[in-house]
């Protein structure tokens, strides 16, 4: 027996259960006033021209960073996408071997979520702007390589063969055979990097590296929510004004075969991106000069103490059973919340217009609003430990995953739900049995994949909520224990590649009964 697909959208969401056994054990009275008092500031923000003059300084160094992180990153990853690739190695030289070692090599710098590449590189080359950029580039390069590998090897080889086969050389036959086709996927997957760049530097800058964040850190520690939501409207201004800018230049850059457009209209996108990809050269000098980033200084790193073998000892004698445990059970029960109540939450509100504006609205607030920040809320009024931290990560993949589902249900034909609700059903049902049936698996799929970033991201609220890796993680790097640090970096990066490789299968075996 299989469960139907719309069943196997809603399973996820039985997370729910345990989650909500076991919250009313951990509230506690204390901070429900201050929580009444955020959302109250909300229609309140504060328009002191002081406060909204820092605000968008502190936005202009938050987009900057993104900015340069994201540029580096896309250059980086193109480079390394190539040489990973096995269709390349084997053109030129008749052997895949070194893409393997290359793709087993890139593995370990995007296991490592961009936070820990944040604080490391800040004991090392100590507070400037290029940390966050380099923090950012670090494991966006290595994602984007990977993803570059996988369209150039997925992509048809006929073009490559009759190039090759009528004397062409190998970089001119790779280039005019797969540097088109592979356009559509770098223009898509490059502009969802920004999106996500965008977030990365804020919350870089809640734990110290500048910008944004820090405005949000302070504001909420200090209780000040005006002007905190001075700040968070603005961003989500900006997020929502990038994520429009985004989907309007992929529908016209990305996937140009979709629109049928002919062989001199596509080569004309070619060229307008080409153009403005040079235009964006000069836009990159004037924002690391406006934000002091200088190259030079990256040569300077500080000394590390020296390893000792007792350090190694108190490293070893960790509870690292627990640490897995805790961080593996936080993993699911944050992605359990962000895959199954994103469905659930918009049948519920499926009659009405109104409510899906509201889930649409909160859903934008989830994607911008860093985890941590909402860890820091919840504590207001929940106890810490695992399930604040699940709760915290699972907004704000509930956010991501909500407006993909959203986008899914619209691009999704409506015959079915249409034939559904004239024979009498509900709205909900219809919506169930219409459009979730066709599109259940391909989401799911998404939602393996992010069950893995997930996994990367349970130091950020592990860092503020106390659980798992990320919580002996902050207290290594608080006593400077580097010795404990390496073991844990070790472990993340075990326990990330070994989640990458099961969702990879889960995602596979989904799409394949798709």
């Amino acid at each position: 027996m299989r469960p139907a697909p719309p069943l196997l959208l809603l399973l996820p969401a039985l997370v729910l259960v345990p989650v909500l056994l076991q919250l009313p054990a951990l509230i506690h009275g204390g901070g429900w006033e201050l929580i009444g008092q955020f959302l109250l500031a909300a229609l309140q923000p504060s328009l002191d021209p002081l406060v909204l003059r820092s605000v968008l300084t502190g936005l202009g160094v938050t987009t900057g960073m993104a900015l340069l992180g994201w540029a580096l990153s896309l250059l980086v990853g193109l480079v390394l996408g190539g040489a990973s690739s096995r269709v390349l190695w084997r053109t030129v030289t008749g052997h895949e071997a070194p893409a393997c070692v290359m793709r087993r090599a890139l593995a370990i710098p995007r296991s490592i979520h961009e936070l820990i590449w944040g604080l490391l590189l800040l004991q090392l080359l100590g507070q400037q702007p290029a940390v966050a950029v380099l923090a950012i580039a670090i494991p966006y390069g290595a994602l984007v390589a990977r993803v570059v590998s996988d369209l150039l090897d997925a992509l048809p080889p006929h073009s490559l063969e009759a190039l090759r086969a009528g004397g062409a050389p190998a970089p001119a036959a790779l280039l005019t055979a797969l540097g088109p086709a592979l356009l559509p996927g770098v223009v898509s997957y490059g502009g969802y990097r920004l999106e996500c760049a965008l977030r990365s530097a804020t919350l870089l800058g809640v734990f110290g590296l500048g910008g944004l964040g820090n405005e949000l850190l302070l504001t909420l520690q200090s209780l000040q929510f005006r002007e905190l939501w001075s700040s968070l409207w603005l961003l989500l201004a900006v997020m929502l004004t990038l994520e429009a800018a985004i989907a309007a230049l992929r529908r016209r850059w990305g996937m140009p075969g979709r629109f049928g457009l002919r062989g001199g209209q596509v080569g004309r996108r070619g060229r307008e991106l080409v153009l403005v990809g040079l235009g964006l050269v000069p836009v990159l000098i004037l924002v690391a000069q406006a934000l002091a980033v200088d190259p030079r200084a990256l040569l300077h790193w500080q000394s590390l103490p020296a390893l000792t073998a007792n350090g190694w000892g108190a490293a070893l004698a960790l509870p690292w059973p627990g640490l897995i445990l805790s961080t593996l059970v936080l993993t699911l029960l944050a992605a359990g919340l962000a895959v199954g109540v994103a469905p659930l939450l918009l049948l519920l509100v499926a009659p009405w217009w109104w409510g899906r504006l509201l889930l649409q609205l909160s859903w934008a607030f989830g994607r911008l609003w860093p985890p941590p920040l909402t860890a820091l809320l919840l504590l207001f009024v929940l106890k810490p430990g695992v399930i604040t931290a699940a709760l915290a990560l699972g907004f704000h993949n509930l956010g991501i995953l909500g407006r993909l589902l959203l986008e899914g249900a619209e691009a999704t034909p409506d015959a079915s739900e249409q034939a559904l609700r004239c024979s009498g059903s509900g709205a909900r049902l219809a919506l169930l049995y219409g459009r979730y049936s066709s599109l259940a698996r391909s989401y799911l799929a998404y939602g393996a994949y992010r069950a893995d970033v997930i996994l990367r991201e349970t130091v950020v609220v592990g860092l503020v909520a106390g659980s798992g890796l990320g919580a002996q993680l902050r207290e290594s790097l608080s006593s400077f224990a580097w010795d404990q640090l390496l073991l844990l970096l070790v472990a993340y990066a075990v326990l990330t590649l070994v989640g990458e490789d099961l969702s990879d299968r889960g995602r596979r075996r989904l799409l394949a009964t798709a």
